[in-house]
This record gives C-alpha cells, structure tokens and sequence, in this order.
C-alpha cells in the first residue's frame, strides 16, 4: 500500500499515510455499512423530536429523557459522519481527482444535510430550555462532561432563528455557502502552473510550485510566486464570485439572527466559536501592532541576508541563503531530530512522534495532485490522528512537520476524554503546534555548531514572527474590511486586490517589496465554509503558546503534566479561563501578550549579528 513510485528523491521524500486501518481501500462494504448505520441512527434521533419541542410548556421529564437518549445518539452518529468525511478528504488530499472518494463525500453531503437538521432540535433543547430543565437534562453520566460545552451554546441563545428555518438554514448551506468552498478545493487541486525551474520551463500542480518557494534560490522563488499568481489569476471572476457568497451568506445570516437592540456582528461567531472574548482580541491585536517594527527589522534582515533592500511576498517561507549546496534532510532523519526534540520535554513526547511515524500515521509524498497546505486530522471511533503535508526535506519542512505533530500530540492527549470535551476553539487548537515548533528550533540551535547551522534555525524564528506578527494581521485586516464592505455590494475582483494590498501595506510597511494583490485568492483560509476568520486564532495560538514555553524553565519538573493538565483543558474551558487557571494571567489586558513579545526581541539581535556573520 505505501510503496509507490516517487517524484522526489526517496531519501527526501515524505511517506505515503496508512488509512487502510480505519477503511480498506477495496472494501466497499464497510463504508456503505456505516452509511447504512448512519442513516439508522438518523432515524433514530428524530424519533425523539416531537418530545423535544417544548420541554418549558410540555412534559418537562420526557424532553429531558428524549434529550439525553438524542445525545447519545448525536455522538454515534457524529463519530461516523466525521470518520467517513475524513476518509474521503484524506483521499482527496493525496489525489484531489480520487473518484471513489469523490462519489463518497457527493454521498455525505446529503447524510451531512440530515444530520445537521437532525441534531437542531437537541441544539435548540439545550438553548432555549429553562434553567432547571438543563440542570436536569446534566444529571445523566453520559451527558455532564457536556456542561461546559451546553453553558457556552447557551451564551448565543438569543441569536435563534425558529425550528424550522434553522433546519431551512442547514440544508440550504450543503448546496449554498458550502458548495461554494467546494468550488475552491476543486479549484485548487486542478489547477497547474508554469514555473521556470534550471531554465526549462516545467509545469506543476499548485502544491509542487509552492514547494519551489521553500527553496534558496530567490530569482526561482519569484518566479514560481508570480506564476502560481499568474494561475490564478485566471480564476479570479470564480474566487471573487466565491469569497463574495461567501461572505454574503454570513452576513445575511448576522442579519436574520439579529434582533432590535441585539444586533448581531459578523465577528461575533468566529470569537464565539474560538471562545475568546472581544477584549482579549483587541488586546492581541494592540499588542501586535506594538510589535509591528520588531517583525519588519526581522523580514529587513532576512531581505539582506539576500542581498537585497526589501522583503518580498515570495521570501514568506525562503529558507536561510544557502551557505553552499542545499542538502535536503532526508524524512526519516527529520522524524528523529523532532522525536528526540519532543523527548527532551518529557520522554512520553519522543515516543508519540516515533508512533506517529512507525504506525504510518503521517502523509508525505508529493505529487501533482496532490492539494497544497498541511494540516491535521483525527478518526474520531479510533481516537488515532493524521498528519498531512509535502515533505521535500526542506528546513521549513521540517518545522510544518514539527508544527502538525503538536497538533497530533494535542489529540492523543486528550483521546481518553468524552468527545463533548474534546472540541476546543480554534485559538487554543494553536498551542500544541507552535509549542513543537519551538521545542524543535531550540533542540537544533543548542546542537548547531557553526553561525551558519545557527542561522538556519533563527532563521525559522524570524520567518514565524513575521509570519503570525504581520501576516496574520494583514489577512485578518482584509478579512474585516471585506465584511464590512460587502454589507454594501458584491466587491469586484480590482476592488478585492485593492483591498488586499492596503493590509499589506499597512502591517509590513516600508520593509515590503511590493504587496500581492491576490493573496486573497490563492490562500485557502478565505474559502473555509465552515469557518469565518480563520486567521486571528494562529496569532492567539502562537503568542498563546510561547508563554505558555516561557514557563518550562521556572516550572521545571512539574512542566509536563501541567502542560498536558492545560491541553486537556481546552475542551471545557473559555481562553481566559484556561489562561487565568494555568498560566494566573489576564487576557484581556496587553500585558501577556507584550511581554511575550517581549521574549523575541534577543533572537531578532541574534539574527542581526548571524546575518553579518556570514555576509559575503
């Protein structure tokens, strides 16, 4: 199964993933049995419906039986729903004109629309339901690990729509909102560009052509940027058709849940849904803009290193300059510096990335149909996660490596837990990653023995800096001024490339090159249905994470098991709960995350001092 013909050279290329444990590629049968169970379980949650409709006026004690007999039913059938859809993503992923996989998620859509119409009258229950009726609704074994989970829906009550148009709305965004995110996956997995590479011409899918802008050679990680750009550029009209639905959707919904003196803003679901409140989004952000010229010393120092007087788009992920022949890190040496770097916080970290790696749980090949990104992913029955990516032995491979196996080790953390305790907000879902980037870069630099080893790794700590301090602002202030703008009108494709280059121009200043006006475009997050502002929460996690590190000296022996106390925890507490509980810290206040940053100012000098070290 994981032996195939490569297109990198073996001793670089990642491994293919084993999914063959969770479902046979060659067994139809398991797939349509749960299809089947699925479907049986449907039938069974809406059997409970007519007893859920008015637990305040009806029979209060048959609501709170229905309700508990739909939980444990919901959580069924949400475990198969997600192990299926997984499957056939991580298919699609690896091959992104995978028929079979294909025709199923086509199949999923409509047990999608269901489920989703299904649960709605559980949802509502737990919302609109009295105080008392809740509280005993909680008293059953298998329903109270879901109290903190039921208090935080309850705290959006106000924003219901009825019933039936709540299930109205679920079914419409299958083949609405949803449909057009689907649009964009294709999209992106079809698309080929032309990419000069050794003075030929070559042609390559999106993810190839963005491996190119991980490499040394400026003039090439231009070319492939603007040829990546170029391609999509094509496609412009359907994006901007897209992000705008989109976009439109949303806000219509703010409109429809909106009340008159509760209105409802469009930031409101995404900050709900991170569990963060406003305040300690404004801190963050204040705090960033503070740091701003920090992160723009560090993208002029990475722009000279080069040669040159400014920061490009295409030097977002450039390595350091090649101090001769680039080598790439073959894959299994790349799993052995993160094992033994996870090892060096507590041995029970080493061995996860070990398992991780024997057990086939991690994706690495490249291909041409393969879909750009990393990410990862869990099968919720057998509680074992994925790791997705492109691994071509790069150095900022090895650090998206690093980063996904965090995510990874967050999920096998909390494997033991009810599954009502283990969806945690997107902010918090930051932690374990940028924590195993930074075990990782301080593992290689304590190891590097010359300036030029030593730059490779502050390198990576200035690319993360600019990275989450001024392009994670940049999309979240085009991403804002899109919403706001677009309660108006559709916006134009022009307009949309005007709009993206402003936040360029703002966050990175006169440090930058030029803008890219189509970053709105070619970058993924924009066209997450299910998903709004997609960017912040890669700030949070980020800033969130390094202090959460700072701590592993002054903690010392203690370190680990209130790490892994805090990561079990992000299920069931809000952000500043969790902050407050772990870390006795206030986030609503700057002066968490300044100081924070504050930690990054002695590696911005350290690269200052390597760049002139190995100036020409």
């Amino acid at each position: 199964m994981r032996q195939e013909q490569r297109v990198n050279p073996p001793q670089a290329e990642g491994e293919r993933w084993d999914l063959e444990s969770e479902y046979a590629t060659s067994d139809e049968d398991a797939l349509a049995e749960d299809l089947a169970q699925l479907e049986k379980l449907l039938d069974a949650i809406e059997g409970h419906h007519r007893a859920l409709d008015s637990p305040a006026t009806g029979d209060g004690h048959a609501a709170v039986a229905a309700a508990q007999a739909s939980f444990a039913l919901a959580e069924q059938a949400e475990r198969i729903a997600n192990d299926l859809e997984t499957y056939a993503e991580c298919r699609l992923s690896v091959d992104s004109q995978d028929e079979a996989a294909q025709r199923l998620l086509g199949r999923l859509q409509s047990a999608a629309k269901r489920l989703a119409t299904a649960v709605e009258p559980l949802s509502q229950f737990q919302q609109r339901a009295p105080d008392a009726v809740i509280d005993a609704y909680l008293e059953a074994p298998a329903v109270a690990p879901s109290a903190f989970a039921v208090a935080h829906l309850r705290r959006r009550k106000h924003e219901l729509l009825p019933l039936a148009q709540e299930n109205l709305v679920s079914s419409l965004g299958q083949d609405g909102i949803h449909a057009w995110g689907r649009l964009y996956d294709q999209l992106a997995g079809t698309i080929a560009c032309e990419v000069e590479v050794d003075g030929e011409t070559e042609q390559m899918g999106l993810a190839q052509a963005s491996g190119v802008l991980l490499g040394a050679d400026d003039a090439r990680r231009e070319g492939a940027w603007r040829a990546i750009n170029q391609a999509w550029e094509g496609h412009n009209e359907s994006c901007a058709a897209a992000i705008n639905a989109i976009a439109g959707w949303r806000l219509e919904m703010c409109r429809q849940r909106g009340k008159p003196g509760a209105q409802v803003h469009f930031l409101d679901a995404p900050l709900h849904a991170n569990r963060v409140e406003a305040a300690t989004l404004n801190a963050l952000l204040q705090a960033a803009e503070e740091a701003a010229p920090l992160a723009r010393r560090a993208a002029s120092l990475q722009a000279q290193a080069y040669g040159k007087s400014h920061y490009g788009p295409w030097d977002l992920r450039a390595p350091a300059p090649a101090q001769g022949e680039e080598q790439p890190l073959p894959y299994a040496d790349a799993v052995a510096l993160i094992a033994e770097a996870y090892g060096s916080v507590a041995p029970e970290m080493g061995d996860f990335v070990r398992m991780m790696a024997a057990r086939g749980w991690i994706e690495g090949t490249a291909g041409p149909r393969k879909r750009p990104g990393a990410y990862c992913t869990e099968f919720r029955r057998s509680r074992t996660p994925r790791v997705y990516m492109t691994y071509t032995g790069g150095g900022s491979d090895v650090i998206t490596l690093a980063h996904e196996l965090g995510h990874a080790f967050h999920a096998w953390t909390m494997r033991e837990l009810p599954d009502s305790q283990c969806d945690y907000g997107m902010a918090v879902a930051e932690t374990a990653s940028t924590f195993g980037e930074s075990v990782v870069r301080d593992a290689m630099l304590a190891r590097a023995e010359t300036p030029a080893a030593q730059l490779e790794i502050v390198w990576e700590e200035a690319t993360a800096l600019t990275a989450f301090v001024l392009n994670i602002p940049t999309r979240f202030a085009f991403e804002r001024g899109l919403y706001e703008a677009r309660a108006e009108r559709p916006q134009r494709p022009a307009e949309l490339c005007e709009r993206m280059s402003a936040a360029w121009q703002h966050w990175y200043g006169d440090c930058l090159a030029e803008p890219d006006p189509l970053f709105w475009v070619s970058k993924l997050h924009f066209y997450i249905s299910g998903l709004s502002f997609y960017n912040f929460p890669y700030l949070f996690g980020y800033l969130f994470s390094l202090g959460v590190y700072a701590r592993r000296e002054a903690w010392g022996d203690e370190f680990f098991p209130r790490y892994q106390a805090l990561l079990r925890d992000t299920g069931r507490m809000t952000s500043e709960e969790l902050a407050a509980k772990h870390l006795e810290v206030d986030l609503t206040a700057p002066d968490f995350w300044r100081e924070t940053l504050a930690t990054l100012a002695p590696r911005v000098d350290l690269l200052a001092e390597l760049t002139r070290q190995a100036a020409p």
